[in-house]
């Protein structure tokens, strides 16, 4: 090619040069897609930033407040790899309040919990066991839960969407067990239904009246108005008594169904007697009194793998527990939200992130309050892109076509498995932010907020902006 025409290519930008100046127009094929799906462009706040750069390449109403939906995680993930760092780990301390010999204790069994995001099943089949290895065999007593780690949360599970038996909704809790819920598992059988719940409480009543159909296996929603699943947390009861398609296979739905004490009642009847143990008594809220006995330790995997479990998947339970911890480890316990949105503003600010318009309610983004601007997150992103902790901070993110939140997405083009990506969706709200690294090997932040009753209508406006960052602005 002759240097002349190599000048003519660059003026036309068909090798993909970014501009000197800041563009401030959306991308045609981004704002193609917005009016496709009813959104002004004054409902959208876009910044792309090549990583170490000063200035964006793309900017349109970038510190405009909005609401970022789950792209919040990346505040707070950010924010408790350093301030807990990556190998931090939660710790469930296990203690005896009473006299213990020869297996048998006369007296009361307390779990003390420090938020730990990830005390699922397996992990307190792990503290159980290991209790039975020390001797421990028959308690004559109750079972004490301290959450005193944590202050209570107020307001109801289903206030953000009305379904409080949901998963995602469930309460933060110092002493959080298997998020609080429990598996339902369908499958066709004999000619009908076989249902299996797991865990089992012994005090959980289960009516399946299902019967086997015919048709497509619907998602989401629209599968729990199909087997006309009904739950009463009162009794406790679950009732199915709608149709289930063969088509559907084995699925799964999980319900937060108990009340925590009554769960963890449930649970610890259950693998305690599994493991060959007996329990004759209850469960009810306590503290670890001064003369009581420190009896075993059981910590959490390190948070810089827990993050990945949060964000790949979105877990709102996770992020509100981590956002606690983090409180904690700044004001002291009880930690609340008010301690934990003080310590992360303080925290940017030291670190050199204004972020005055920065509203963080519980950390997860599964809130009507939050509120960050697209500046700002594009500062956190470049601020973690130069921290020791960058490695677990980017790991954490879904991979366009290839895991989490993303893996359905952009299969089979040039921005496949070259983007790092934290989405965000609520009902009037969608958002991306993360990494992608270009077709010249140049790596960009990327923030995208939409707020408008159309947001769910606008992820074809989202993936057009990722192709364009790709193809380097052409």
């Amino acid at each position: 090619m002759r240097y002349t025409n190599f000048l003519v290519l660059l003026a036309c930008g068909s090798i993909g040069v970014w501009p000197a100046q800041a563009q401030d127009a959306l991308p045609g094929p981004v704002a193609t897609a917005l009016r496709a799906a009813g959104v002004p462009v004054s409902n959208v706040a876009v910044v792309v930033q090549q990583v170490g750069s000063d200035r964006p390449s793309l900017k349109h109403q970038p510190n405009t407040a909005m609401n970022p939906a789950s792209t919040m995680k990346l505040v707070t993930t950010y924010a408790a790899l350093e301030i807990l760092g990556p190998a931090y780990r939660w710790k469930t301390e296990a203690a005896i309040d009473g006299a213990l010999s020869d297996g048998l204790l006369q007296g009361n069994l307390v779990l003390r919990g420090t938020g730990d995001p990830k005390l699922n099943l397996e992990a307190f089949w792990m503290l159980l066991r290991a209790l039975r290895g020390k001797g421990l065999r028959d308690i004559r007593g109750d079972l004490m839960l301290d959450r005193s780690h944590f202050a209570p949360v107020q307001g109801e599970p289903g206030r953000f969407d009305g379904d409080p038996f949901r998963p995602y909704n469930v309460l933060p809790d110092a002493l959080l067990l298997n998020f609080k819920s429990l598996r339902f598992t369908f499958a066709p059988a004999n000619g009908g239904v076989r249902l299996a719940v797991d865990p089992r409480p012994p005090a959980l009543e289960v009516i399946n009246v299902l019967k086997l159909a015919e048709g497509a296996c619907p998602d989401g929603r629209a599968f729990r108005d199909l087997i006309k699943a009904s739950f009463d947390s009162a009794k406790p009861r679950a009732i199915f008594t709608g149709q289930y398609p063969a088509s559907c296979g084995e699925k799964d739905l999980n319900v937060a169904l108990l009340e925590p004490n009554e769960y963890a009642a449930g649970v610890m009847r259950q693998l305690w007697a599994e493991l060959g143990g007996t329990w004759t008594g209850g469960v009810r809220e306590g503290r670890i009194s001064p003369g009581a006995q420190p009896f075993h330790v059981h910590e959490s995997a390190p948070l810089g793998e827990i993050v990945r479990d949060m964000n790949k998947f979105s877990n709102n339970v996770m992020a509100r527990q981590i956002f606690l911890a983090v409180g904690a480890e700044r004001s002291g316990a009880p930690a609340d939200g008010a301690k934990s949105s003080a310590a992360i503003k303080a925290w940017l600010a030291q670190s050199g992130i204004a972020a005055s318009e920065l509203v963080m309610e519980n950390g997860s983004g599964l809130s009507r309050e939050e509120r960050v601007s697209a500046a700002t997150l594009t500062a956190v992103l470049q601020a973690a892109w130069g921290s020791n902790v960058m490695p677990e901070f980017i790991a954490s993110m879904p991979i366009t076509a290839v895991d989490g939140t993303m893996r359905r997405r952009l299969r089979g083009e040039g921005v496949s498995g070259n983007a790092h990506i934290k989405t965000g969706l609520l009902s009037d709200a969608r958002s991306m932010a993360g990494y992608v690294l270009d077709r010249r090997g140049r790596r960009y932040a990327v923030v995208m907020f939409v707020n408008h009753p159309n947001a769910g209508a606008t992820q074809p406006a989202h993936d057009a902006l990722l192709r364009w960052v790709y193809q380097a602005g052409r």
